[in-house]
């Protein structure tokens, strides 16, 4: 067999290859300007911790990820949430103390949320998804579920906003407390997220 006829048939042989690495599935990357944070209140006053580092993984199963999800795909294949604990910050030395102690950072430094099944809906300018995964705070994990509200941003992002209300005891954690417990921190709580997400270009 000539040299161009096997170099010929070798191209056939690998072009689906190269076609499904070209079309894989895109993964959402987490972009800088993402925000998440938690709201409360005390007995004196309203209190937010910002979680100033975070991380996500997101993977999809299409090549366009942003238009597959805003156009009410389920494309998403699996996703996780990831904080580290002790690096919520209250804007108070004392608060952040208190705040890690309550939360167990030092002997459980993140806290997860995974996936593990969800619904999309197609809603007023994007898409309402609900999500049912576990979530894993100062050791104890529970399912739960979690609205959010995804949008197209003008960068050509995916923008994820939503609220889950936490109640602190139910993962058997004990609310802070400072000045001999004349200062009480309400168990309930709000956890905010507002998410940018951009398709990244898989490596092939």
């Amino acid at each position: 067999m000539r040299r161009s006829t096997i170099l010929t048939v070798a191209g056939l042989c690998l072009a689906p290859v190269v076609i499904a690495a070209t079309y894989a599935g895109q993964p959402l990357v987490l972009q800088p300007q993402s925000k998440l944070w938690i709201e409360g209140t005390s007995t004196i006053k309203v209190f937010s911790c910002s979680a100033f580092s975070f991380d996500t993984k997101v993977a999809s199963s299409v090549p366009d990820a942003v238009t597959a999800v805003l156009a009410g795909t389920k494309a998403v294949e699996s996703a996780q949430l990831t904080v580290p604990a002790a690096k919520l910050d209250c804007r108070n030395g004392t608060m952040n103390e208190h705040m890690r102690k309550a939360l167990k950072a030092k002997e459980n430094p993140t806290i997860v949320f995974r996936i593990t099944a969800y619904d999309v809906a197609k809603a007023t300018g994007g898409i309402d998804g609900t999500a049912v995964g576990e979530l894993t705070i100062g050791g104890v994990k529970k399912r739960v579920t979690v609205k959010a509200h995804a949008a197209p941003d003008a960068s050509g992002a995916l923008r994820l906003t939503g609220t889950y209300p936490l109640k602190m005891t139910e993962f058997g954690l004990k609310p802070p407390s400072l000045m001999m417990n004349t200062i009480k921190v309400d168990e309930n709580v709000k956890v905010r997220f507002d998410l940018l997400l951009k398709g990244e270009v898989p490596k092939v």
